[in-house]
């Protein structure tokens, strides 16, 4: 077994996920707290000269209440998290096993009902009913809970009065119970619900990145239909002219397929610009789109190009703004990125552009494509005579440097 597994999923998870797990696991404590408060009832019994089976029946309930109220928290927050899952079979267990067990306590532990207070064993039954109300607020609705919970506490009030408390002892109680349900389950309802704005976030993320695709493909859809739509239905027109005066012998038949044959060149060199313009990156343009995709994704992004970007040569400028577009793509697609850098240097007769990220997991996160993106910068950029560099930087950081010629 690999004992390192664990440390090797937690670095290749996401932050939705890691953000899940840290609270999950803070949902997941609580109940842990119940076996101190059941061993510190058992200690109480027995001073007190109570049944040792008021003591041994508080630490079997008080086990198998907690391992319950574990496994109705975690069906819980699946179902809240719209997860298919058997939550209410679990509620209604961890409910059971909670009101059923206090009884049990209260009826097994010392009568103190003609003393000052009432006996430990109620700060038992609060323990349970408390522990047991934090899933119970996750997995169902506000007001069902709520009625979950004032209906526990009906059914255990007889209990505190057939165990001897006096009955403003047991309002005390009940009330106390009340607001310990009520705090355990506002702060269960909160750690769900900030996991479920994660989640969303991360999906508007997502349908923001997928948008944006679909944005510039409708944008070439649209370029490419303004250039060729006039352009097509004129050669159609003519060409069927000109079948009409072919038909008929007329001589004028030949001048509109010649113009059908200008039109059709001139169509091919439109597109051969619309594509270029969409295949060529402009340097200012892509620093600019750069930052704007970037800030989007919540990644600060500072870029650096100085005055030599406007003495570049045309070639160069748009070669480093492929650099820059594949850059943006990595850092959005291979890491969690909270801070981006973007610098362009003149050295030594050589245009430098430097590209640095935060954010990088140990584990590659998982994405899906051919990964040839470096690969296709290294053949752009030895087109031009430069080099792409990787240089082995901090842990968490990607580094990435393009030369070329000037």
């Amino acid at each position: 077994m690999d004992v390192r597994a664990p440390v090797r999923r937690w670095k290749g998870s996401g932050k939705p996920q890691r953000t899940e797990l840290y609270l999950r696991w803070s949902l997941y404590s609580m109940p842990l707290f119940l076996l101190p408060v059941i061993m510190l009832a058992v200690v109480s019994t027995a001073e007190q000269g109570g049944s040792p089976a008021a003591g041994r029946v508080a630490l079997v309930i008080g086990l198998a209440s907690t391992l319950l109220t574990l496994r109705a928290y975690r069906t819980s927050l699946d179902h809240y998290l719209k997860r298919p899952t058997d939550h209410l079979r679990w509620l209604a267990v961890t409910g059971a096993v909670a009101v059923a067990g206090s009884w049990a306590v209260l009826l097994l532990g010392p009568d103190r009902g003609d003393q000052d207070g009432p006996p430990f064993t109620v700060t038992v039954v609060v323990a349970l009913l408390a522990s047991a109300f934090g899933p119970v607020s996750v997995g169902l609705t506000v007001r069902q809970a709520c009625r979950a919970g004032l209906g526990a506490l009906l059914l255990v009030a007889p209990a505190l009065l057939l165990a001897g408390i006096n009955r403003p002892t047991t309002a005390g109680v009940l009330v106390g119970a009340l607001i310990g349900m009520a705090f355990i389950g506002s702060s269960c309802r909160s750690f769900a619900w900030l996991q479920s704005v994660v989640w969303e976030l991360d999906a508007a993320r997502e349908a923001q990145a997928r948008l944006a695709v679909a944005e510039e493909r409708l944008r070439f859809s649209r370029d490419l239909h303004d250039v060729m739509g006039r352009n097509l239905t004129t050669i159609a027109l003519k060409s069927e002219l000109a079948v009409q005066l072919a038909r008929r012998g007329r001589p004028e038949a030949a001048d509109q397929m010649t113009e059908v044959q200008r039109i059709a060149q001139e169509s091919q060199r439109e597109v051969r610009d619309v594509v270029r313009g969409y295949r060529t990156a402009d340097l200012h343009a892509e620093a600019i789109g750069a930052r704007s995709v970037l800030r989007a994704a919540d990644v600060a992004c500072e870029i650096d190009l100085g005055a030599e970007a406007d003495r570049l040569p045309l070639p160069v400028q748009s070669v480093l703004g492929w650099v820059i577009r594949e850059a943006t793509t990595n850092v959005l697609r291979h890491s969690e990125a909270d801070h981006c850098t973007i610098r362009l240097r003149r050295e030594d007769g050589r245009a430098v552009l430097e590209l640095e990220n935060d954010g990088v997991p140990a584990v590659p996160l998982p994405s899906q494509g051919s990964g040839t993106g470096l690969r296709g910068l290294r053949e752009r950029l030895a087109a031009h005579d430069g080099e792409l560099a990787v240089p082995a930087t901090g842990p968490g950081r990607f580094r990435m440097i393009a030369t070329v010629p000037i």
